[in-house]
């Protein structure tokens, strides 16, 4: 059977009057404005007031517990432990450290967290890990430079061979063989970067969770003020590069500890 094109053609434009509703027509059409939109407070000249608190100064809503722990701790005492929140004296012991206006080498927040173990707020708040290991490879490396361009000793002489043999010898090794009587960890002690630490008044300034308050050598501080140190360290390469880092190493602690 053959199509009647007419036909079909007012048949669909019947359809569609049906089909079109009269709201259509009708409807609104949204305006754009090409003007800029003003911020907050442009016609007051206020900005809006917003309570700002430092990273290093709270724990995150989000961070915190059910409101319970699940440690149970024999002797309530040791739970109560209060650490320094006086900005004033974390720079003096950066100035005492680092000597003058050296409280500004590095931002607040990298200040705290330099100082900041683990054990403080479950960690919640940073913690100085890695940047104390980052540090220890620095001060390895000036102590192990130390020893290399120190001048040599009694104790650095050759010892004759017992068959009459001559080692090889050349100028770039010949301070190779002072690192045979000196290591630098010989330099870098443990008890004598704590003493550092104490001198500088760091102790009073770290922050940390002992777990005996009342034996704080028992607690491992000796182990936590070498990290705090080798971290500042760290922190200072990250910031300055490590120019001004090596030179922090060596002239701010590895001359303190006699290298």
């Amino acid at each position: 059977m053959a199509l009647n094109p007419s036909r079909s053609l007012s048949s669909t434009r019947k359809a569609l009057q049906q089909c079109r509703p009269s709201s259509l027509s009708a409807a609104p059409v949204r305006s754009f404005s090409s003007t800029i939109a003003r911020s907050f407070g442009s016609e007051t000249n206020e900005e809006p007031q917003q309570n700002y608190r430092p990273r290093w100064s709270y724990t995150p809503e989000k961070m915190k517990g059910p409101g319970f722990s699940i440690n149970i701790v024999k002797d309530p005492r040791r739970k109560v432990w209060s650490c320094n929140e006086d900005p004033a004296v974390l720079d003096a012991m950066y100035n005492r450290l680092l000597g003058p206006q050296g409280d500004k080498m590095l931002p607040d927040e990298i200040k705290w967290l330099a100082i900041t173990h683990k054990s403080f707020d479950q960690g919640r708040r940073g913690f100085n890990t890695r940047l104390a290991y980052y540090g220890r490879q620095i001060l390895a490396f000036e102590a192990t430079r130390s020893i290399l361009v120190s001048p040599a000793g009694l104790n650095d002489a050759v010892a004759p061979d017992a068959f009459g043999r001559t080692p090889f010898s050349h100028p770039a090794l010949a301070s190779a063989d002072k690192l045979s009587n000196q290591q630098p960890q010989d330099i870098i002690q443990k008890e004598k970067m704590a003493k550092l630490a104490v001198e500088v008044g760091l102790p009073e300034v770290l922050r940390w969770k002992p777990r005996l308050p009342e034996n704080l050598e028992g607690s491992g501080m000796t182990v936590v003020l070498n990290q705090t140190l080798y971290a500042i360290v760290g922190a200072i390469s990250l910031q300055h590069g490590a120019e001004i880092a090596h030179k922090v190493a060596r002239e701010r602690i590895l001359r303190r500890l006699g290298a």
